[in-house]
């Protein structure tokens, strides 16, 4: 598995496979799902055997406050969804977050999505919620 940091190179592919796991496969909307923090966000990605994007997400530092990140778009090819590729994505991201001194990382899980948070170690914070017509929880998890 190919997990690393992405570079502008990497942006269609990363691009499409959001596109089709959140636009297409999830029905959120296509103007929620791009947005300005694109272009100065950290991203992530893992490719398969192949060397096809199969899973990506983003890191945006101090976007929580000085020294919290926030880590989002995270998504994984419905082929390749228990395999470890996201696994592999969120460690890249949050080994990158502590690298630029952040001490904590949020997100806003799906909920069909909260064991993967779980195994990983973030707790959840807050009641549940609606974003993008799918409920979410937020959840954190402090670096070391």
């Amino acid at each position: 598995m190919d997990a690393r940091l992405a570079t502008p190179a990497d942006w269609p592919e990363v691009s499409a496979l959001r596109q089709r796991v959140f636009v297409v496969e999830q029905g959120v909307p296509a103007e929620l799902e791009l947005d300005d923090r694109d272009a100065t966000a950290v991203h992530a990605l893992s490719r398969d055997d192949a060397g096809r994007v199969v899973a990506t997400g983003r890191l945006l530092p101090d976007a929580a406050g000085p020294g919290r990140a926030v880590v989002g778009r995270m998504a994984a090819d419905a082929a390749v969804r228990g395999r470890g590729h996201g696994s592999a994505v969120l460690a890249v991201l949050e080994a990158e977050a502590a690298a630029r001194g952040q001490r904590a990382v949020k997100l806003h899980a799906q909920v069909t999505a909260r064991g993967f948070y779980d195994r990983a170690g973030y707790a959840v914070v807050g009641e549940e919620y609606e974003e993008a017509g799918i409920v979410h929880v937020t959840m954190r998890k402090e670096l070391r």
